[in-house]
């Protein structure tokens, strides 16, 4: 089986002025199915870059992209956002849910939109809320929610759909350390249950040691830690 995600000789530069910064060069990456992984660097290094081309929101400047083992560079942008929302969930810092639905509509309308019944939608929104510990908050709102609960709920709806692959950056940032725990717990653990790839942008060191593996960017190079 191909990898969820693997990036080959990818570089990634960006004009300022007459030069340019070279966030990523001929930069090497494989995340297997089911596989964790935290991306731990400091801010400026490039962290946002790399989700971004590994979500194909970005085009890379050399080498390819591949996504269960189909090269994207040269794809249409039509094609790039079929894969995106068909094999790509995405967690962000903060939750983005639409406020004037509950937490089983937020879950349950990328499915919707996918083609699936409200009925098999709101099952499956159902099933994966419940997994997460909030099955007795289905019917609210995200104002009613806590910041954790929101968050959990942006996690389900990421999982929706059933991706291949998770990209989240920092999706605990915005939560207190006993939350964030909580949250990131739930997340790894649903990450494992579902087969899915995910890789974590963080900078807390204590959540990243419980992912299956460490990398940080340095000099350009994606590069493996202890």
């Amino acid at each position: 089986m191909a990898p969820a995600l693997a990036l080959v000789g990818v570089g990634r530069r960006y004009t300022q002025g007459e030069g340019h910064i070279e966030v990523l060069r001929n930069a090497d990456f494989v995340i297997e199915h089911g596989q964790s992984v935290a991306l731990v660097a400091p801010s400026g290094s490039g962290k946002s870059t790399l989700l971004h081309l590994a979500g194909l929101l970005e085009h890379p400047d050399d080498g390819e992209v591949y996504i269960d083992g189909r090269a994207t560079s040269k794809l249409s942008d039509a094609e790039r956002t079929r894969i995106r929302r068909l094999h790509v969930g995405f967690v962000y810092q903060f939750h983005h849910l639409l406020g004037e639905f509950t937490a089983l509509e937020n879950v349950a309308l990328p499915q919707m939109i996918r083609g699936l019944s409200k009925k098999e939608a709101n099952a499956r929104a159902g099933d994966l809320l419940s997994y997460l510990g909030l099955g007795h908050r289905l019917t609210h709102r995200p104002a009613e929610l806590s910041g954790g609960e929101q968050q959990r709920v942006a996690i389900a709806r990421a999982l929706a759909n059933a991706p291949r692959l998770l990209l989240a950056d920092e999706p605990t940032g915005n939560l207190d350390p006993r939350t964030s725990a909580h949250v990131f717990g739930a997340l790894t653990e649903l990450v494992h249950a579902t087969g899915v790839a995910a890789l974590i942008a963080t900078h807390n060191l204590d959540l990243a040691a419980q992912m299956d593996r460490r990398v940080t960017l340095r000099d350009g190079a994606i590069v493996e830690l202890a």
